[in-house]
């Protein structure tokens, strides 16, 4: 069944909206349509925070709340989800909800003007954590920005939350909102809205139909970088297919030499599985956006985007990963090594997708990463390095280097890694191979750094990976 009605739940009512701008975000559907303005918008980039709603999805029975942006999210993307919103937090009593109970107390609105993002991702990490230590804290907050510089009784408000009963009106209805839920049949959705189309199939031969009679399609996956095309270069997107109804592209599979992770799994769902295999990746991945944009966003996207500051980008390259395409009438199967092309240029041809990314699990190697930003959350990459290093008897029987933000495109170190392999496993190796930093890149000064900083940071990240695995030790500032 085919619909060009959207369906979601807001205030306790099922809404329906008939072909509904593909182009329009929620957030302005919240502010000019439901006439709620306590969302705002600062950034229009998903950067500050200030639009940060709360989605309600129903999975296995349970109600998940997700923090998200609401200025980069388009409006359909709601349908099948609870709609939450900081008007929505006091009950019918007019009692404050504890998360806003708890900012009153400890002062931690100053202007206001980004006080209703802040609660609303104190309430999403209300919802989803009974206890919470200084860890989970941050990651709820990184993605909220506050210009009065009024962090520190705002961080008071989210530990004050810690072991507090959860007894709010949304747990005391969820039998009823979980009921609503499953009430809104999730069909495929294909909306025409003066000509702007957008599809959301349920199944990939459906997928492979409506690419194939419209191959110019933009595909949407979390949307978090495709959404800025209309934010703010606005433009319009004439055809947007969005994956995030095809389940069988929404899963983690691992066996004894991969793991296939496939192009609707989100980065938080990918950050906390990969945790156990690979420390450093999670530690980069929880300083990839923010949780607003984890919650959303994809590696694939990631991939597809070809961003050459891409955050996961350099690690799946080191990581020798592999991307799975699909086409019309055939799979292929790329090395993420030859994936890239040029500046946002990929192999992945009209009418294809990424079905899937397989990441070799890799043995008797050592994996190291880092990120380097002008602030240390939510904020895009200055230099980002990622090493794998094979040594044997004190000699390097391997070496995987790559960079993302040295070159147009995320790109190994091809020179630096022939210079090393089999070289003694020494400072005097890598200081002699960091020089070679100028044959594999010549990065550009932008607004994050200048070439010059780009190419010390690249040097002594390198460095760094070496200490860190030669004292078995990390040298990380917190």
């Amino acid at each position: 069944m085919v619909s060009d009605t959207i369906q979601f739940l807001f205030s306790n009512q099922i809404y329906k909206i008939k072909n509904p701008d593909p182009n329009k975000t929620i957030l302005n559907y919240v502010r000019d349509d439901l006439k709620k303005t306590g969302t705002k918008e600062g950034c229009a980039e998903g950067g500050c925070g200030a639009c940060t709603i709360v989605l309600g999805e129903l999975q296995k029975n349970k109600i998940i709340y997700k923090a998200i942006n609401a200025c980069i999210a388009f409006l359909p993307t709601l349908n099948g989800k609870q709609l939450i919103l900081v008007e929505d937090l006091i009950g019918n009593n007019q009692k404050l909800h504890p998360v806003q109970e708890a900012m009153v107390k400890f002062h931690g609105s100053q202007c206001g003007f980004c006080t209703p993002g802040f609660t609303m991702s104190l309430f999403s990490m209300y919802k989803n954590n009974r206890s919470v230590n200084k860890d989970i804290v941050d990651e709820a907050l990184s993605g909220n920005l506050c210009r009065c510089t009024g962090y520190r009784p705002i961080i008071d408000a989210a530990k004050s939350l810690n072991n507090k009963i959860d007894l709010d009106h949304f747990k005391k209805n969820q039998n009823r909102t979980i009921n609503l839920l499953k009430k809104i049949q999730i069909s495929e959705v294909e909306i025409n809205n003066k000509g702007k189309r957008y599809f959301a199939p349920k199944t990939i031969i459906n997928l492979k139909k409506i690419l194939k009679k419209y191959p110019n399609a933009k595909i949407l996956s979390g949307g978090t970088d495709l959404s800025l095309e209309v934010t703010k270069l606005r433009k319009e997107i004439k055809t947007i297919v969005s994956l995030n109804s095809l389940e069988n592209l929404n899963f983690i599979k691992k066996n004894k030499n991969y793991i296939e992770i496939g192009a609707t799994t989100s980065l938080i769902e990918f950050q906390n599985f990969i945790k156990k295999y690979f420390t450093d990746f999670y530690e980069v991945l929880k300083r990839y956006g923010s949780l607003q944009i984890r919650n959303v966003g994809t590696i694939a996207g990631n991939i597809a985007t070809a961003s050459p500051i891409g955050d996961t980008l350099p690690l799946l390259l080191t990581l020798e990963a592999k991307v799975v395409v699909q086409g019309i009438n055939k799979i292929k199967t790329f090395s993420l090594n030859e994936f890239f092309v040029s500046y946002r240029k990929t192999k992945l041809k009209k009418g294809e997708f990424i079905y899937s990314i397989k990441i070799p699990i890799i043995k008797d190697s050592i994996f190291k990463a880092y990120k380097i930003s002008k602030r240390f959350d939510d904020d895009i990459s200055s230099v980002c390095g990622s090493f794998i290093f094979s040594i044997q008897n004190n000699k390097i029987k391997k070496a995987v280097i790559a960079y993302g933000g040295m070159s147009e495109i995320p790109k190994r170190a091809s020179a630096i890694e022939n210079r090393l392999l089999n070289s003694e496993f020494s400072e005097n190796t890598f200081e002699k191979a960091v020089n070679l930093i100028n044959k594999d890149f010549s990065p550009l000064d932008d607004m994050r750094a200048s070439k010059n900083y780009r190419i010390a940071v690249a040097k002594n990240l390198l460095l760094k990976a070496f200490h860190e695995i030669k004292s078995k030790k990390t040298i990380r500032i917190n």
